[in-house]
């Protein structure tokens, strides 16, 4: 396993330590909610740092386009679930259960989309597109945006939430266009 898989597995470990900071916090042990948050942060480093390191050492592996989408998932729905979930975070850092059906249908259309193409193609190509990885930054950005109790929130869940569904829109075209070729 090179050392860019090796990241990507540290960021898929990362998001468990989140989930269990945002079990545990407490207004009392608000220093939780920066654990979490410096977690989080690790995590988005990360991910430019093992696809950098991949690319600059020509380690691109099958393997690690599994498993960087993986990481980026586990990171973000593990913390956005959390912060929907978990009923003793305070409302400024309540994540609305709308929001989280939106980005966890759109990575539910890619899971299928890539799931059927892999069944009548025969082999595994993941190709994120410029749209879904701004989609997947600014789904990141949200959660030090609720983390740090910012007040743009409101608008920055909105604005996110109209990009996720151009992604999964867009991808669902390039997923049908690709069973018509």
């Amino acid at each position: 396993m090179n050392l860019a898989n090796k990241i990507s597995v540290m960021r898929v470990l990362l998001a468990p330590a989140i989930v269990a900071s945002l079990v545990y916090y407490h207004p009392e042990r608000d220093g939780l909610r920066f654990v979490a948050l410096g977690l989080f942060v690790v995590g988005m480093a990360s991910d430019v740092l093992d696809g950098w390191i991949a690319r600059l050492q020509n380690q691109q592996t099958e393997l690690g386009t599994l498993l960087d989408p993986i990481a980026d998932k586990a990171l973000i729905l593990g913390t956005l679930i959390s912060c929907s979930l978990i009923r003793g975070l305070p409302e400024w850092m309540h994540v609305p259960a709308w929001f989280n059906l939106i980005v966890i249908s759109r990575d539910a259309l890619l899971i299928t989309g890539s799931v059927v193409l892999f069944f009548m193609r025969g082999r595994w190509s993941v190709q994120p597109s410029r749209l879904g990885k701004w989609t997947t930054f600014m789904q990141m950005l949200v959660i030090p945006t609720v983390l740090l109790g910012l007040p743009l929130k409101t608008p920055l869940l909105m604005a996110v939430a109209l990009l996720t569904a151009l992604s999964a829109a867009s991808y669902l075209r390039r997923g049908i266009h690709a069973l018509g070729s």
